[in-house]
């Protein structure tokens, strides 16, 4: 099971700081703008949640989810339940942390006695391969061994990517020609990891666009493969979704999750947009957690996601 828990108290607060500094923008755009919709001594009454929705709206939360949170704020507001902005605030974050944390309960598999196997697909762009190489790197950093399996054989670049974050982690790339059979490059991988007794074997996946019906026939034959060496296999399918791309990210994500088997999402990118709304629109819809969040380029700029501190971020 990829753990995703603070190895330490003292580690618990760096996490909460980066995470922070990664969606000071939304913050500063989200804290502004409520700031502005509920002024000093204003009431909270239907009127001023109608001009939230705008607010929310910006934030990237999306139609659907945005609509699910004023529902509920409406009715505390009915009951007075909120008087000022700092109690708007608190009913809000709850609301929002409410909706991650059902997607949250999701567990991962437990895996003993054999490899992990991670399949990681998205398409081209959204910073796949860079988010193999990262959580190759946070995993190492945990005493774990892992593999590196080049599936994406139908790009050369890919490949070459891979072995970059393989130097750079010291993790071993299982790779084979380019355009090869990416199922036999994770059979090669799945062999060495059951004679080495390797902790995880992470999959990088074609990146072409998930409507192509070859892509999703390829990742079903990965599947099988997988299969042969563990019946629970894969026991992790991540989507990688690329934050800035907001609601356009989400639609791609949809029809990924309805055929390729997702059971976690890596947002990348998450500290170059004031959007970062689109976090809880995920979890609303898709109904998948958030595994990582993205901040950075360096190899140890992979955070795990944790909803209370999302939120928390969002608005102290």
């Amino acid at each position: 099971m990829i753990q995703t828990l603070f190895g330490s108290t003292e580690e618990k607060p760096r996490f909460l700081q980066r995470m922070k500094e990664a969606v000071t923008r939304t913050r500063e755009s989200l804290s502004e703008r409520i700031e502005d919709v509920v002024s000093i001594g204003k009431e909270i009454d239907r009127e001023t949640l109608d001009d939230l929705e705008a607010t929310l709206l910006a934030a990237d939360l999306g139609t659907v989810t945005t609509s699910t949170v004023l529902e509920s704020l409406r009715e505390k507001v009915d009951r007075k339940q909120i008087g000022n902005v700092d109690e708007l605030k608190r009913v809000l974050k709850n609301e929002l942390l409410t909706i991650l944390d059902t997607a949250e309960k999701k567990p991962m598999q437990k895996v003993d006695g054999e490899a992990e196997v991670i399949l990681v697909v998205g398409v081209n762009g959204t910073g796949k391969t860079t988010t193999i190489g990262k959580l190759a790197y946070t995993l190492r950093a945990q005493g774990k061994t892992v593999l590196l399996a080049a599936a994406d054989t139908f790009r050369a670049a890919a490949i070459e990517q891979l072995e970059v974050w393989g130097d750079r982690t010291g993790t071993e790339v299982i790779k084979n020609k380019p355009g090869g059979d990416p199922a036999a490059v994770l059979f090669d991988a799945l062999q060495a990891a059951k004679a080495r007794k390797t902790d995880y074997v992470i999959v990088d996946t074609a990146g072409r666009l998930h409507t192509k019906a070859s892509l999703m026939e390829e990742l079903a034959k990965m599947r099988r493969t997988a299969q042969r060496f563990s019946a629970t296999a894969p026991h992790e399918t991540l989507l990688v979704m690329d934050a800035t791309t907001g609601q356009n990210g989400l639609q791609q994500a949809r029809l990924f999750t309805q055929s390729a088997g997702v059971t976690g999402i890596v947002l990348t990118k998450l500290d170059g947009t004031a959007k970062g709304g689109v976090v809880v629109a995920i979890c609303k819809e898709l109904g998948l957690p958030v595994r990582y969040v993205g901040v950075g380029e360096k190899a140890g700029d992979l955070l795990p996601f944790n909803p209370q501190d999302f939120v928390d971020s969002l608005f102290d």
